[in-house]
């Protein structure tokens, strides 16, 4: 009997392995490596330098009709190719990047199929449909099953309660690191996330390609060592409300998460791997997953700096008039714009009359034409702050309007979702601004996921905890670690609205949460430091004018900064600890560099860098910065061919410097 039974079950382990289709895919130099099993069930996993980073986990989505793509699949054919090409890189933190990658489709019968593209730094799927009819997705069953219980970075939604009332937040929150077993059940995490998968591998799980679909959350509540997918279901009812009537709140939600009219390719689920932290700083994979510009002419576009009104709360001293929102203020921020060589001045929320919801409606307080005008005669542009429903309800109207009389662009705010309906309106919003030649910041809004690639004039985006938060933060908040996080997380998935420029700067204990006359965490270089750091094509000041001409040395340096670049390099970094980067626009390289809360001596090798650069302007902590967080050093210094900079850094510290 016990030989029947044993020779059955060798039976059944044959067939199934005869039913079971394995495939493999690997990167072009063979670093990492997906192993792809079609049975009952689709499973990938992923290698790393043979350590398997990733266990095989389950991939599939379910139809209204009862199809699940995923669950006993009937694979119709298979095809694979290499690819090696360099694309541009509009706007970016390079002017071109090279492309390289192995691809493996799997086409499946009912006109569905999986393309896998294997990077040297990550592997990403999708799913493509090739059906001309509609239909509905009720879910997406996307895995992530670790071989062990790794330690992850995750940014949790802000609010608790509910799932389904954690699907309206503002994707601004700070960092949690903890073991997978021990993050909290109960709330959701949203994308990018980092998992350190041992042995200096980490695993930064993100999306790109996000065009009307539901964005990806990420839950503990399915097992031990895994990540589950969830996203917002379709939106139902929603009403007017929120903050000042200008978002549209989700009542009730169908029972479905997309709806799919025509043939279309999904996002991309992607695993961004990477054996040095600053090689995942580097990663330019978000941006080469999405799809190509849909803009034939870019030549409009211009990015920049913008001083802005809202941080420093419309102050300006030493002025024979009250500020505010009145032509006279507006006019001395022009000023003060001409004056550094900023290309823009916006006008954030108070320009439009309050709680109605239209932008058509400008407070008496101000001339807008007279502000547009008094800014082009300074060759300085003037962007707009629009509230979501504001903008959404009237968009064809108000962006032609606008654009006639002369504005630049639209910083959209308070979407604060990213269901279906959502990322919709943000790729319609991208197109409406470009069709008539704006610019376009989606401030409140879920990380980039590539739309700033199909739509270059989408310059930058929010989904960051950035600067504006000091003005409100309690001291428990770390903001200068989350710095030396966000390049490693937040920044992989794109450029980042983090409005950086305090002049106002505390040493560690001395911070406290103003409205009206914010600060910073950390030091003066820090802030400088901040603007070759992180990647944000149109780049706030957030401080006042005033403030900058006290500080007349660091707002000329500040002022002179490009907001894209010919090229970019990490030099060094660990997450949450420090990072070095250097950035190349012409002939003539930036370096920024931060630290956490530990004072750090570090040295930058000059030698990598390309060019014959001279001459070296330095910024860097003074010698009491730990104390006087404002305290800074300025030094000229000649560079030789082979030099290497020594810089000790504050806590809380950080330097700039220009090679030219």
């Amino acid at each position: 009997m016990n030989r029947l039974i044993l020779l059955f079950s060798f039976v059944l382990i044959a067939v199934m392995a005869k039913a079971e289709k394995q495939f493999t895919l690997s990167s072009p130099s063979g670093k990492l490596q997906t192993k792809i099993a079609v049975g009952e069930k689709i499973t990938y996993n992923i290698l790393c330098n043979g350590q398997e980073v990733l266990s095989p986990s389950a991939l599939s989505l379910s139809l209204e009709n009862g199809e699940i793509w995923g669950e006993n699949p009937k694979l119709a054919g298979s095809s694979t190719k290499s690819i090696s090409q360099i694309i541009p890189a509009h706007f970016y933190r390079a002017k071109e990047l090279q492309d390289v990658y192995n691809v493996l489709v799997l086409r499946f019968k009912k006109d569905w199929s999986l393309e896998f593209r294997a990077y040297d730094d990550g592997i990403a799927y999708r799913f493509v449909s090739n059906r001309k009819k509609p239909f509905t997705i009720l879910n997406e069953n996307v895995e992530y099953l670790f071989p062990a219980d790794a330690v992850a970075t995750v940014p949790y939604v802000r609010d608790g309660g509910t799932f389904d009332a954690q699907f309206f937040n503002s994707f601004e929150n700070t960092y949690t690191t903890d073991k997978i077993s021990n993050l909290d059940k109960k709330r959701l995490m949203f994308l990018p996330l980092v998992v350190e998968a041992g042995n200096g591998v980490k695993v930064c799980i993100t999306e790109s390609d996000l065009e009307n679909y539901p964005g990806l959350y990420l839950s503990t509540t399915k097992g031990v060592n895994q990540l589950s997918g969830v996203f917002a279901p379709y939106p139902k009812q929603t009403v007017q409300g929120g903050h000042n009537q200008l978002q549209m709140l989700v009542k009730e939600r169908e029972n479905y998460i997309a709806k799919v009219d025509k043939q279309r390719s999904f996002p991309w689920r992607m695993a961004i791997v990477t054996t040095s932290d600053a090689d995942l700083a580097a990663s330019n994979l978000t941006y080469l997953l999405a799809a190509p510009s849909r803009l034939d002419d870019v030549s409009w576009i211009k990015p920049g700096k913008v001083a802005w009104e809202w941080w420093n709360d419309w102050n300006l001293d030493g002025v024979d008039f009250v500020t505010g929102v009145n032509n006279e203020t507006y006019k001395a921020y022009v000023d003060f714009a001409a004056e550094e060589g900023i290309e823009y001045v916006i006008l954030d929320e108070g320009w439009a009359v309050n709680l109605q919801a239209d932008l058509l409606q400008v407070v008496k307080e101000i001339d807008l034409k007279e502000i547009i005008a008094y800014a082009k005669s300074k060759n300085v542009g003037i962007i707009l702050w629009a509230g979501y429903h504001a903008f959404d309800r009237d968009m064809e109207n108000v962006c032609r309007h606008y654009s006639e009389m002369g504005v630049k662009g639209f910083k959209v705010d308070f979407m604060d979702r990213d269901d279906q309906e959502m990322t919709a309106f943000n790729y319609r919003a991208a197109a409406t601004c470009a069709k008539y030649k704006l610019l376009l910041d989606l401030h409140g809004t879920h990380k980039p996921a590539g739309l700033n690639r199909t739509y270059p004039n989408t310059l930058n985006f929010e989904g960051v905890h950035g600067l504006e938060q000091m003005k409100w933060s309690k001291n428990t908040v770390d903001q200068v670690t989350y710095d030396v996080t966000i390049p490693f997380i937040r920044q992989v998935a794109g450029p980042m609205d983090y409005t950086q420029g305090a002049m106002h700067n505390t040493s560690k204990g001395n911070y406290y949460p103003c409205y009206s006359e914010p600060m910073s965490q950390g030091t003066r270089c820090r802030q400088l430091a901040l603007y070759v750091v992180l990647d944000s094509p149109i780049n706030m000041l957030c401080d006042a004018p005033t403030n900058y001409r006290r500080e007349q040395e660091s707002a000329d340096f500040i002022a002179k900064i490009p907001t894209v670049w010919d090229e970019t390099i990490v030099l060094d970094g660990k997450m949450g600890e420090y990072i070095v980067t250097a950035r190349r626009q012409g002939t003539t390289w930036y370096i920024g560099g931060m630290t956490n809360w530990t004072a750090r001596d570090i040295e930058v090798d000059l030698s990598v860098l390309k060019g014959k650069g001279s001459k070296l302007t330095l910024f860097k902590d003074g010698v009491n910065a730990h104390r006087i967080g404002k305290d800074y050093k300025l030094e000229t210094v000649q560079i030789k061919n082979g030099d290497k900079l020594k810089i000790h850094l504050a806590p809380g510290g950080g330097f700039a410097a220009r090679l030219e």
